[in-house]
């Protein structure tokens, strides 16, 4: 597919855990040439490394994950790549932070809430889900149920993955297309 997006474009997939935000990330990264960053993958080094429990644990550090995406995304956009960052990116000021990676390079900015609206499939992905990190403990149905999560007061797409990837894809592709 020869996919024209704006050059460079950072799409910020944001959600619960267990929608399926990483597998989306994966394959959109593909399909537009981009760089995933993801802030699991941060924090599972931060975790494996020793670091977060020397600081004391991640109540003391807690942002230290994003700060990190947020620094190798303003890399990889200021030398003209684009990005796909993949994180819950639960509240507002995590989202502004997003935003404001943008801004040096001119990037495109396109937020995307990657839901599952079947509720039953996401219970489901979470249950049978399992670490793919060293270093990552993925959460319990009950803690994604209890997570704090702020609405979006700000333009959001939305794209559902209950009717599998693809789809998802498609939706956000046909948002980049120039």
């Amino acid at each position: 597919m020869d996919l024209r997006i704006p050059s460079p474009t950072l799409v910020v997939l944001s959600g619960l855990p267990g929608v399926g935000k990483t597998t989306l990330a994966r394959r959109l990264s593909r399909e537009i040439d981009a760089v995933h960053v993801r802030v699991d993958t941060i924090e599972a080094a931060l975790t494996a490394s020793g670091m977060v429990d020397k600081a004391g644990g991640w109540s003391a550090v807690p942002d230290a994950g994003y700060r990190v995406a947020y620094a190798l995304t303003l890399d990889h956009l200021a030398a003209g790549h684009s990005v796909v960052a993949d994180s819950v990116n639960p509240l507002a000021i995590t989202r502004e932070a997003w935003a404001r990676c943008a801004q040096p390079s001119g990037a495109a900015l396109v937020n995307v809430e990657v839901i599952c609206s079947d509720r039953a499939l996401h219970r489901n992905r979470v249950e049978a889900r399992t670490s793919d990190l060293d270093g990552l403990t993925v959460p319990t149905w009950q803690q994604v149920e209890d997570r704090t999560y702020e609405p979006w007061v700000t333009p959001v797409l939305r794209a559902d993955t209950a009717a599998g990837v693809d789809q998802a894809v498609r939706v956000i592709t046909s948002a980049l297309r120039i």
